[in-house]
């Protein structure tokens, strides 16, 4: 059994920032023993209402997850695993959104579970103990939502040509020139490349990369593929080798890896 997320929209002042709201729910029975977060250009506020989980590193450390952290930006496969029942509520922001939200550097939260305390500190506490006491989601979300608003009091304004360089990596699924975009926006890409890194940090390759194995990832998921190799130069892959080292680098696996089922339902992406 998969998990399948039930998602909520945030309200239009934060709908700028936040992308949406989603929670997980099952029994340890109904969940794959470990669970691969793919990398998706997105950073997560997580909140464990019910059991804790385990993360399992590359070199082969575990360790037990706070009950409630940001997950920075992903360059990697994540590799989690419950300890029991999963009972959690996620605010999911866009990938330029938690800026006005943080006091530290982005790019020092890349790959990391970052404890609540760290970011906010007594109101992080505060914060993630009325929502893993909350009664339903709807409480959590307003929860969320009065203490991002007062948050925004702070906001750190967004560079116009970083929303317009996100934006651009979206409606072309990832598929991105950052040279072509730089002549034709007359930015110089190294400029281009600090800005990204400060508000998002991922550079725009970077970003474009992971966007683009999303947008692969869900077209394996839903349609009948015949062809990896027509799926890969598709999606402007240079060939199927370089397709098969992006598809690993980002899930841990090969793509006909990812067409056994229970890899496949193991994986955890943004499906939407």
């Amino acid at each position: 059994m998969e998990l399948n997320p039930k998602t909520y929209e945030p309200n239009i002042e934060l709908k700028e920032f936040v992308k949406r709201y989603w929670t997980l729910d099952g029994k340890m029975e109904n969940i794959p023993l470990k669970n691969t977060i793919v990398p998706d250009g997105t950073m997560k506020l997580i909140f464990h209402y019910g059991d804790t989980y385990k993360h399992h590193s590359q070199s082969g450390e575990t360790t037990i997850l706070p009950k409630s952290f940001l997950i920075g930006q992903l360059t990697k496969p994540y590799v989690i695993e419950p300890t029991g029942v999963t009972g959690s509520f996620v605010v999911q922001f866009k990938p330029n959104g938690f800026l006005p939200f943080t006091s530290i550097p982005i790019k020092e939260m890349e790959n990391t579970a970052v404890p609540l305390d760290k970011l906010f500190g007594e109101d992080g506490i505060k914060l993630s103990n009325q929502i893993l006491i909350a009664n339903s989601t709807f409480e959590r979300i307003r929860i969320i939502e009065t203490f991002l608003s007062k948050q925004l009091s702070k906001k750190k304004t967004i560079d116009d040509i970083v929303n317009s360089t996100v934006e651009t990596i979206f409606i072309k699924n990832g598929k991105f020139s950052v040279n072509e975009f730089s002549e034709n926006n007359n930015i110089n890409r190294r400029q281009l490349a600090r800005k990204f890194v400060s508000a998002i940090g991922l550079s725009p390759k970077q970003l474009a990369k992971t966007i683009r194995i999303q947008t692969t990832l869900k077209v394996l998921l839903n349609e009948e593929i015949t062809s990896l190799t027509d799926l890969a130069y598709e999606n402007e892959y240079f060939d199927q080798a370089h397709f098969i080292k992006e598809f690993k680098e980002f899930t841990g696996l090969t793509p006909k890896e990812f067409f056994r089922d229970d890899l496949k339902m193991s994986l955890i992406f943004d499906k939407k």
